[in-house]
């Protein structure tokens, strides 16, 4: 999970200050020594930990924070702000141009994930109502060529290729393509090479200068500082507009999301949360200083929900539960089904205020699969019907999907909770009483 283990260091070091009552000089630069630590554990650039901290020092030894009441709430303020700061105010925008099509020349080294997400972010533009068209550049990759194609067809967006051929010929063919067929954004994927090399760089230099409106690399945040070095060469030799950071899932450090803007001068814009196509999103720095905090991100959360919804689905849902039948174990499948369909239980968990602090033995991933696996055992009929399953029908069940009896009457528990709880919500709404007042966001 991104930024493990500097949640865990910064949450240490916040929970020591906010043991004391007022705090002094001492306090400060002890706090922001044990900081600093954290964030080269981080692999954090030691020029952007060394600046952070002392920006901190400067603010939280100001008048405000020494005489407040709750001095260890504003330093937590200030390293917040500071955080937002380094990795960029706002979402980092990328500017699509106004005659279409805009052309990005996606570019980074082998292993970095370029192609994959090639497809990913022409995915997001397809899902915002634009019409990408993949073309394939890479010529020099085994299978470069065949791993595009499948991609972009899991992403359900068409690909443009001509074998093994000129890139700079392929890539123009390509544009007129786009232009010929009303395809608004066109996403070239470039040749990489295990290491910067003066071969890349002026095949990539040619193609930018004849064809791109903008241009993004996409590097490994698992090379930590390697992937700010990476990301300083390509900006100074051919200039980037921006970064996606590929595998920010399974990074528990995140030093390179902490440092590319400052050694760059050029934003994250999109980070790499998994190995589905769907598995992008839009870097918010706000959002991201949250979670490294401890915080949670409630935002992203609701809208990995809100687009994993069916709002027809919902509909049906609603008037059963407004019958005396209530739903039933399909009804309860689809709701899991769905929920799974927003990504992994660990990363939703950490989205969470606090989230992050549940350990992981705590966490039962397989939940949902087994969940499934038992109401899948189950005839039509019995699903329909949950109130006729006795106990033969039971062990069955049981015998069928390799569990205990137990599990299945734990299952039909849960799914009686909900059923009264659904019940008792619609009542309220009936009443013109709002079911969720109390929770967040009512």
């Amino acid at each position: 999970m991104a930024f493990e283990s500097l949640t865990s260091r910064l949450g240490g070091v916040f929970s020591g200050l906010r043991k004391k009552g007022k705090l002094n000089e001492k306090d400060i630069s002890s706090a922001m020594r044990e900081v600093r630590m954290a964030l080269l554990e981080a692999d954090v650039n030691y020029k952007v930990a060394k600046q952070f901290t002392d920006q901190i020092s400067e603010k939280a030894l100001g008048e405000e924070v020494m005489k407040s009441l709750t001095p260890a709430q504003q330093v937590v303020k200030i390293v917040n702000d500071e955080l937002v700061e380094l990795m960029g105010k706002g979402a980092g925008q990328l500017r699509l141009e106004g005659t279409p099509p805009t052309v990005i020349l996606m570019c980074g080294l082998q292993g970095g994930g370029k192609t994959t997400h090639c497809a990913k972010l022409a995915k997001m533009y397809r899902d915002q109502g634009h019409r990408p068209l993949l073309v394939a550049c890479d010529v020099y990759r085994p299978a470069a060529i065949e791993q595009l194609k499948i991609m972009g067809e899991k992403a359900g967006v068409p690909v443009f290729e001509m074998g093994q051929g000129d890139p700079h010929e392929i890539a123009r063919r390509g544009v007129m393509e786009a232009k010929d067929h009303g395809y608004d954004i066109v996403l070239i994927d470039t040749a990489g090479r295990l290491q910067i090399d003066e071969e890349l760089m002026d095949e990539l230099e040619r193609l930018k200068k004849d064809f791109a409106n903008r241009t993004i690399l996409v590097v490994d945040s698992l090379t930590g500082q390697e992937a700010v070095n990476v990301a300083d060469t390509f900006n100074k030799r051919i200039g980037i507009d921006g970064v996606i950071l590929t595998k920010l899932d399974a990074d528990s450090r995140g030093g390179a999301a902490l440092s590319v803007l400052s050694v760059t001068g050029k934003p994250i814009l999109f980070a790499g949360t998994g190995e589905k196509v769907e598995d992008l999103e839009v870097f918010h720095p706000d959002r991201m200083a949250s979670r490294i905090l401890g915080m949670g991100d409630v935002m992203s959360l609701i809208e990995k929900a809100t687009s994993s919804f069916d709002e027809k689905a919902a509909e049906e849902l609603l008037k059963k539960t407004r019958s005396k039948k209530g739903m039933d174990l399909n009804d309860l499948l689809d709701q899991l089904r769905q929920l799974n369909n927003m990504g992994n239980i660990r990363q939703l968990i950490a989205m969470m205020p606090g989230g992050a602090s549940i350990p992981d033995e705590a966490i039962d991933e397989k939940a949902f699969t087994r969940t499934e696996a038992i109401i899948l055992s189950m005839t039509p009929e019995e699903r329909r019907r949950p109130d006729i399953l006795n106990a033969s029908r039971k062990r069955r069940i049981a015998a069928g999907c390799g569990m205990k009896v137990e599990d299945i009457n734990r299952l039909l528990k849960q799914y009686e909770q909900s059923n009264k709880m659904m019940k008792q919500m619609t009542k309220l709404s009936r009443r013109g009483r709002n079911p969720l007042k109390g929770f967040p966001f009512s």
